[in-house]
């Protein structure tokens, strides 16, 4: 029997998976896979609750209800003041991995390259292969994490077809400034290239830090797909209800490659959604404040036990360094955690191409209760 498709090559089973699998069996505190153990609003779950009992039960329209479009683009003309027809401009996926696989396979063809911030999210990898692209890594180097336009600008070729643009960035929590995001646009115009940006964390955005879609400046709104999701900034991940807005011709292209992955999904969560993304902004500075909050407990908490911690500006995510405890290799540290100490967190080098960058780097996940947190930190302090 031949096997498996070349394509799956080094994909193998998630980082998250075993992890989360190491906590179940040894009853660890898990600070390693990104979702709250908090629900999302009572009045949005509630909304899902009064879908079901109403009949959303079947299909939905394949590019997502008409409620959830309008909210999707009164959402962005709202906070950037984008504009976007519902109709033509706006499809709503199954949650944002869904919508970078789609857009991943609408726009590159086999052998183009595909140029994303180094450490990157796994499922970019896995989309690019699916797509017969080749992934081209442009890092964002600790301590700082900051994107070098000098590299990006050499990272282009003529096989260059799109950029994969995440910010706030995940394992980082680093926010593109508008000097970076106007680089960018300058090799995204002057190549001709397709620009999709993962903004899933464009709400949990801390300090004086903004989050300043690529879409808002000149030149960039015919070429960019922009994604989002109601998973991070609600807390209902397992909702899985995502979303892209772009130009109708960019739209139709993605919504051509979705529709034979899932088709449609998450009927009752999709008006729920649409009134959740119409809450006050009082909601959002509380998500954001809460989080802040939290971030700050977990980094001076990992800092006191002696990790060199580098304080994310965005995401749910902090990345520390595990030198200054005598450890160099975060995957052999990350599967010994959980018996010496009863925590679980992430090795980031899972996240690189070239492994030795980031060898030394672990991530942990604040998006917990605060008892929770300091569970965990207690907890480290066997270490």
């Amino acid at each position: 029997m031949r096997g498996h498709a070349e394509r799956l090559n080094g994909l193998g089973t998630t980082i998250f998976a075993e992890m989360s699998a190491l906590a179940v069996a040894t009853g660890s505190v898990n600070l390693g896979q990104g979702f709250p153990d908090t629900d999302g609003p009572d009045s949005v779950l509630e909304d899902a609750i009064a879908a079901i009992r109403a009949g959303a039960n079947q299909y939905p329209p394949g590019r997502g209800i008409p409620a959830l479009r309008q909210a999707i683009a009164d959402h962005q003309q709202r906070f950037y003041g984008l504009s976007y027809d519902p109709d033509t401009e706006v499809l709503v996926t199954t949650g944002a991995t869904e919508a970078i696989a789609a857009a991943l396979l609408a726009f590159v063809e086999p052998g183009a390259e595909v140029i994303a911030l180094e450490p990157y999210y796994d499922s970019y990898a896995a989309g690019i292969a699916f797509a017969g692209g080749r992934r081209v890594p442009v890092t964002l180097r600790a301590p700082s994490y900051r994107l070098d336009l000098d590299e990006l600008r050499a990272a282009v070729t003529p096989r260059t077809k799109v950029l994969l643009i995440n910010s706030p960035h995940n394992p980082t929590g680093t926010v593109l400034t508008d000097e970076e995001l106007r680089g960018i646009r300058d090799v995204a115009v002057e190549h001709d290239l397709t620009v999709i940006t993962d903004e899933v964390y464009e709400h949990l955005v801390y300090d004086d830090h903004r989050h300043l879609p690529l879409a808002t400046y000149d030149g960039m709104p015919e070429r960019t797909l922009s994604i989002s999701s109601a998973g991070k900034t609600f807390s209902v991940t397992g909702w899985k209800i995502g979303w892209v807005t772009g130009t109708p011709a960019n739209i139709t292209a993605v919504t051509t490659a979705k529709q034979f992955l899932t088709y449609v999904s998450g009927s009752p969560f999709q008006p729920a959604v649409a009134n959740a993304l119409a809450l006050g902004n009082d909601y959002y500075t509380t998500v954001r404040g809460t989080l802040q909050s939290r971030r700050d407990l977990l980094a001076t908490g990992l800092a006191d036990l002696g990790f060199d911690v580098h304080t994310p500006a965005g995401t749910y995510f902090i990345t520390t360094d595990i030198r200054p405890l005598g450890h160099t290799d975060g995957i052999d540290f990350c599967r010994l955690l959980p018996q010496r100490t009863g925590v679980v967190a992430i090795p980031t080098q899972v996240f690189y191409d070239h492994k030795p960058q980031g060898a030394p780097l672990v991530r942990w996940a604040f998006c917990k209760k605060e008892s929770l947190l300091q569970e965990a930190l207690h907890r480290l302090k066997s270490l």
